[in-house]
């Protein structure tokens, strides 16, 4: 079959998310023709190109979200430029009639957005409850919805016939709007103290996300060519997705490793922009999440973390199936499969140095074992984060240490030497990331934030006794063959670290049966085994779309569902639509075939 596989600021670029596990997934299923429709995030991701793809690709559009199409004016262009874009200023002006139709789906999405603010950036004024479609706060969630999903598919209409968005997103006309809802009655506190400026810059984050709207992608040739949509996370990767189910009736399939909305939470507190902006930017990615998990035909988190988050945003559970991120097992096998304990007294840590992994209290823990343990030593293995934050992170963890820990001579004459070692890999004692896991008998995870715990997996692999904070997808990718004590609570993480320092049969026994579960549930071999099953499934569930076979008169394979079959006839698409939902009477062949240059690359 033909799958369409979406990504954002990942594969098939060099750099970014999910670009191995997307490597892995079209390589692994080679039975299988893919398209790809990948969005980059930063000119340097672009400049670093591609991985090499394999035979299997059969095509790759990219298109940009770090940057606005040449027609759209910057945030500090003058008022009357930004009005001209939708009063016949610009190369893409609207004429009445669009501007009439902006101007409704505008609105509608915009309302959604700014109501939403009880139930999301101010969840504390409403209730729980909200979310799932109750009341709060005298408001119908579900007409709230129903506004949002208007709005959004109208806009998606506006730009497939008339060439894209951007201008109009950006323009005076959006900024009243937005003013407007902000101002209505019932919406948040934090949201009705937006200025102006604020409502520029939500403007601008708002033209970024929706930029997928305005590719050339929604065609017969492209999306509405493929037998299955594959978004390789949620969000912004979704988006045509979404189109395709819209347009062609394309079920989508939706991998989550990490929440999107969540991972916007996360990053919305370094964010440096005003409360009222990361209120309605919460709004806007809830509201978005909710429809791309209601419209997925099955969404596949990566772990049962994961999976409660997308629940509580609105997945039915009936949809949602957990499939674990497939790992590389075989460049730990040597490893996992000798003898060989590693250092008796000896603690390892490997990761990425930065403040979520809390290697604070990993320092002041080991204070407390080394006045346990006097011959105890930490090997801190790993490079700073990208960006000044992680530089100075790393900066900061070296002082400690060596405040803590005076380096320490065995004579007057000898030279002192520091219990905590911190290393790259790929020097002349690491190696490589298995010599890292065999420095030392037991590793660490100190983290205080955890999506999917990967350095956790790959000790498993190498056969090692873990202690791990709560948090996370830990206590589930665990299960019983480590140790795990509560996040930010040094003595509770000394105290499991001496336990097991002392008492290498319980080590070894620990590490064992981490092997034996990480082989049984994590390996590449079973997460491509759940998707290869996961593909046929869904595509034998979908409605017939095509009218006739290929070219050369014979039936194209899955283009019916097995049981639907009538030899010698290619039954007519047939679609009913959603309650409440308006088919186009342009949403036949070609929905945007007429579109082109609105942001999308051909390869």
């Amino acid at each position: 079959m033909r799958i369409g596989l979406l990504t954002d600021g990942g594969y098939p670029y060099a750099t970014g998310e999910s670009r191995l596990w997307c490597d892995r997934l079209v390589r692994g299923l080679a039975q299988h023709e893919f398209d790809l429709f990948a969005l980059s995030r930063t000119a340097e991701q672009e400049a670093q190109g591609w991985v090499q793809l394999p035979a299997q690709v059969s095509r790759v559009r990219t298109a940009p979200l770090w940057t606005a199409d040449e027609d759209t004016l910057g945030l500090h262009a003058p008022r009357g430029m930004l009005s001209r874009l939708l009063t016949g200023g610009g190369a893409r002006s609207y004429g009445r009639r669009e501007r009439r139709r902006f101007v409704t789906h505008f609105t509608a999405l915009a309302t959604s957005v700014c109501v939403a603010g009880v139930t999301g950036g101010e969840r504390g004024d409403a209730g729980e409850d909200a979310g799932r479609g109750r009341p709060a706060g005298g408001v119908d969630m579900r007409a709230v919805d129903a506004q949002f999903t208007q709005g959004l598919y109208g806009l998606a209409e506006l730009a497939c016939e008339h060439g894209g968005l951007p201008a109009a997103l950006r323009s005076e006309t959006a900024v009243r709007i937005l003013e407007t809802a902000c101002r209505a009655p019932g919406t948040g506190r934090t949201v009705q103290t937006a200025t102006v400026p604020d409502l520029l810059a939500f403007a601008a984050e708002l033209d970024r996300v929706l930029r997928p709207l305005s590719l050339d992608w929604y065609d017969e040739e492209s999306l509405g060519a493929v037998d299955l949509c594959h978004a390789a996370s949620g969000g912004a990767a979704a988006l045509p997705g979404l189109l395709a189910k819209r347009f062609f009736g394309v079920p989508l399939l939706v991998t989550e490793h990490a929440v999107q909305l969540r991972a916007h939470y996360l990053a919305a507190s370094g964010m440096p922009v005003s409360a009222p902006v990361r209120a309605l930017l919460a709004n806007f990615h809830g509201r978005l999440a909710a429809e791309v998990y209601r419209q997925a035909a099955l969404i596949t988190p990566g772990n049962t973390h994961a999976r409660r988050w997308q629940e509580r945003c609105g997945a039915e559970p009936a949809k949602v199936r957990t499939v674990y991120p497939g790992m590389e097992s075989g460049r730990f096998a040597a490893l996992g499969e000798s003898e060989d304990g590693g250092g008796p007294d000896t603690l390892v840590w490997v990761g990425r140095i930065e403040p979520a992994k809390d290697l604070i209290a990993l320092l002041h823990a080991f204070a407390e074992v080394r006045t346990a343990e006097p011959d105890a030593r930490l090997r801190i293995i790993g490079a700073a984060a990208q960006g000044p934050e992680g530089a100075t992170y790393l900066a900061h963890c070296r002082a400690l240490a060596a405040q803590l820990f005076p380096d320490e001579a065995a004579g007057a004459h000898a030279v002192g030497d520091n219990p905590v070692s911190f290393e790259d890999i790929g020097g002349a004692e690491v190696p490589d990331l298995a010599q890292a896991y065999a420095a030392g008998g037991v590793v660490v995870l100190s983290s205080v934030v955890e999506g999917f715990p990967i350095s956790l997996v790959e000790a498993m692999f190498c056969g090692r006794a873990t202690v791990s904070t709560d948090v996370g997808a830990v206590v589930e990718v665990i299960g019983g063959t480590g140790l795990v004590v509560p996040p930010r609570n040094p003595r509770a993480l000394a105290d499991a670290c001496l336990a097991l320092l002392r008492d290498p049969e319980r080590r070894a026994r620990l590490g064992a049966a981490a092997r034996a579960r990480a082989l049984e549930l994590f390996t590449v071999e079973q997460n491509l085994a759940a998707f290869r099953g996961i593909y046929l499934e869904l595509i034998a569930q979908a409605p017939v779309r095509r009218v006739s076979g290929p070219a050369d008169g014979g039936p194209r394979p899955f283009a019916t569902p097995p049981e639907a079959h009538v030899i010698g006839l290619w039954p007519e698409p047939y679609a009913d639509p959603e309650p409440g939902e308006r088919t186009p009477s342009w949403a036949g062949r070609g929905v945007c075939a007429g579109v082109h240059g609105a942001g999308g690359g051909d390869e």
